[in-house]
């Protein structure tokens, strides 16, 4: 018994056309929609305004800060500026290279330079970039290492920016998932705040 071509050509055509339907149209606004109605500041990209309702950042992406009164982030290598969103990524350079090294090289001398008062020791953090280049983190240590310069430019007590960055400090969320961290545009904020009191 022979079959014709019409009788496997049918199916196949009804299912590419439920499985589009399916997979390109229900499933994307089924899941925007849960997550605007569950998770609407994470899905409308967590971002910040200040009192004004003027935005300032998001705290899922880092920002370029370089004025010795704030806290610096990680190095960021985004193609055309730093912390560039739209082109997200690394160096991809290897351990290897003699480039990444120059670069970590350059990195700990600018940030001794900067930080004369602080420990020998650079925190690996602030002299190598994230897999994505847009990390708004820094581990605690970092921030800590950074402590005496904001003090020193903004007039405080070391003991006041101390605990600010307890105060900003994320656990990790089991105790166990990574280490805690400050989100350098929070940090920042806050600091902006105590200068305002």
């Amino acid at each position: 018994m022979s079959v014709t071509r019409t009788a496997y050509v049918r199916p196949a055509l009804v299912m590419t056309v439920l499985l589009t339907l399916a997979t390109g149209v229900v499933y994307p606004l089924l899941t925007t929609g849960v997550s605007e109605l569950v998770f609407r500041p994470q899905a409308m990209g967590s971002l910040l305004k200040d009192g004004s309702n003027k935005l300032v950042g998001s705290e899922l992406i880092g920002q370029n800060f370089t004025r010795n009164d704030y806290f610096w982030g990680r190095p960021s290598v985004t193609s055309d500026s730093p912390y560039n969103a739209m082109a997200s990524g690394g160096s991809n350079l290897a351990a290897s290279n003699p480039a990444l090294d120059q670069a970590v090289k350059d990195r700990v001398a600018a940030l001794r330079k900067a930080n004369p008062q602080s420990p020998a020791a650079v925190p690996v953090d602030l002299v190598t970039a994230s897999g994505s280049g847009l990390d708004p983190q820094i581990s605690v240590e970092a921030a800590q290492w950074q402590a005496q310069r904001i003090a020193t430019a903004r007039g405080l007590a070391l003991a006041q920016v101390n605990k600010l960055i307890d105060d900003n400090t994320s656990s990790s969320l089991i105790g166990f998932l990574g280490p805690d961290v400050v989100n350098v545009l929070g940090l920042n904020r806050a600091l902006d705040e105590l200068k305002a009191e």
